[in-house]
């Protein structure tokens, strides 16, 4: 067997015998079913595992990742995931997570992906377009995050408007859809202030995300990013003075 297989599943025995001396009936009661309340539709990319950088635990969270974090409605995979996590399990959050350096988001905007990848990023690329405006005035970096950014938006729309979540809330499900960008950089997850609740405030909350994202200039961006380093600075002075997560957040 290839070492690295060999070694994963040593590693997955130690973490098994740590669960069972932590809890002798953690896989019996695992066994029973799922009850997670929050979907998560995020990138494939390695470097973002859901459950990890939330502090969640296995049946804590139901994931869908793809490429660049898309809903699209011919996208049977993903649809039925959404079906399944609102009808069966009844999630009450869906969250949409993008993130910083994506691979899909760099190919979608340099258009030098090739094969059967093109196809999958040309909604990217659309967005792109439609945007290209705002977009071309930036520098490189801000523009990856600008478009990052519409694109978590961008998939909170299609979403929203899917028949599956239009379904849901006509028949007064509680539901929230929220966009959030990881910051690999740092680690953070960063709210980006668009959601969804019902038909008439996403319409509402879309386009004013857009209106305020259309308006940022390298400037502002720049300055985002000092506001959240000294948000940070804060928050870990903060930590310091109180009680450190206990071991099993990590875990």
């Amino acid at each position: 067997m290839d070492r690295k297989v060999t070694e994963m599943i040593r590693n997955n025995q130690r973490w098994a015998r740590k669960r069972i001396k932590h809890n002798p009936n953690y896989f019996k009661e695992m066994a029973h079913g799922q009850t997670p309340d929050t979907l998560w539709i995020g990138c494939s990319d390695s470097r973002v595992p859901a459950e990890t950088l939330t502090g969640n635990h296995p049946g804590q969270l139901f994931v869908h990742r793809n490429v660049a974090n898309m809903v699209i409605h011919t996208d049977l995979n993903c649809m039925s995931v959404v079906q399944y996590a609102v009808e069966s399990l009844k999630v009450k959050d869906i969250i949409i997570c993008g993130h910083s350096n994506c691979g899909g988001i760099k190919a979608a905007a340099s258009k030098k992906a090739t094969g059967l990848i093109s196809n999958w990023l040309m909604h990217i690329q659309d967005l792109y377009t439609r945007n290209q405006t705002l977009l071309n005035s930036l520098t490189e970096e801000h523009m990856l995050e600008v478009l990052t950014r519409l694109n978590v938006a961008e998939q909170i729309w299609n979403l929203g408007r899917s028949s599956i979540i239009q379904d849901a809330w006509a028949r007064g499900q509680e539901l929230t859809i929220t966009g959030l960008v990881y910051n690999i950089e740092d680690g953070h997850l960063l709210e980006e202030g668009v959601e969804a609740t019902s038909p008439e405030n996403l319409e509402t909350n879309y386009r004013n995300y857009l209106a305020r994202l259309l308006t940022l200039t390298d400037q502002d961006l720049d300055a985002e990013i000092i506001e959240r380093h000294r948000q940070d600075m804060a928050a870990n002075e903060e930590d310091e003075s109180n009680e450190e997560f206990p071991l099993s957040y990590y875990y």
